[in-house]
């Protein structure tokens, strides 16, 4: 029971706080850690092997060292193991940040300038944003909140609930990896291969989760559910991952509107399927829209995965 309270610890704290800048997080050392040992294993190794080696690596250092931590602070005291675990069960969830960010996209479109939108929206998404007009600013926001919902909040909780903060932060080594170094560029087509591909694995079955409560969450939030899944289903597949594409796709059929197509990313250009039909302009309105979906989608996630493991693992 107790990493059920610690992961309904940590939710009840993303929700309340966020990702206050002020607190050291877990994802920057691991961002240091990949920079630290990517030339000296570039050095040692052919690029495959050592993109290996860091993909195999990272996230089992990260689970034993994360394992050994709470293991120790339980045995000072359960009171100091319940307070790391749900601290780190806080820091893995991206809910409240991802709604902040996207929120604030928002508002610079309706107060701000384009070019202050696409300053807030270069925040959180990877893809190049100069080149966005007003509308691309909207979608990237959504597909972001969408994409995210998977990556930063339903995947985090599916590996809490089955083996605690742990876990859930060797998931977090794997997405960080994928981010840094998944690229499909000439620098790290071979050395990232192995973290990209870990990546898609174990996000497999959190995306298509994320999705189906995303499809509800649209019924819930008074959006076009029977279209979220319709779409789902059919545009799920439009995309080079075999997990992004789950979330867009069931967002842009709540919404109506049309996500993905052709993007810049570090000054070339991918010309990316487009997910969704063209029913109507994307509006900026479309961002707290879609927010709301992200929040009961997360809450729903948060219920069924608890119990699920109440009933199966406790």
């Amino acid at each position: 029971m107790r990493i059920i309270y610690a992961a309904l610890a940590g939710f009840v704290l993303d929700l309340l706080l966020g990702d206050p800048p002020w607190m050291p997080h877990p994802v920057v050392f691991m961002g240091k850690a990949i920079k630290f040992a990517e030339p000296r294993l570039r050095k040692t190794f052919n690029e495959r092997l050592a993109g290996f080696f860091l993909a195999a690596g990272l996230p089992l250092f990260t689970f034993v060292l994360s394992y050994f931590a709470i293991w120790l602070f339980y045995r000072i005291h359960p009171a100091a193991g319940f307070l790391l675990s749900a601290v780190w069960s806080w820091q893995v969830l991206a809910m409240a940040d991802l709604k902040k960010e996207s929120t604030n996209v928002y508002r610079k479109l309706l107060s701000g300038t384009l070019e202050e939108a696409r300053e807030a929206v270069a925040r959180i998404v990877g893809r190049d944003t100069e080149r966005l007009d007003r509308e691309g600013v909207i979608k990237a926001a959504v597909e972001t909140v969408a994409e995210n919902f998977s990556d930063g909040v339903i995947a985090p909780m599916f590996y809490m609930l089955i083996g605690g903060a742990p876990l859930a932060l060797g998931y977090k080594a794997v997405n960080t990896m994928d981010s840094m170094i998944g690229y499909k560029n000439e620098k790290y087509l071979n050395f990232g291969r192995a973290a990209a591909k870990l990546d898609d694995a174990v996000n497999y079955i959190p995306a298509r989760l994320s999705a189906l409560l995303l499809i509800i969450a649209a019924f819930l939030a008074g959006e076009d559910g029977s279209r979220a899944f319709y779409i789902w289903r059919r545009d799920r597949r439009n995309h080079a991952s075999p997990n992004s594409a789950q979330t867009e796709a069931a967002m842009a059929g709540a919404l109506g509107i049309q996500l993905g197509g052709p993007a810049w990313y570090f000054g070339e250009y991918h010309d990316k399927p487009f997910i969704g039909d063209r029913l109507r302009k994307a509006e900026a309105s479309d961002i707290p829209r879609a927010n709301r979906m992200l929040y009961i989608g997360g809450f729903l996630g948060m219920a069924v995965m608890c119990t699920v493991r109440w009933i199966f693992l406790s």
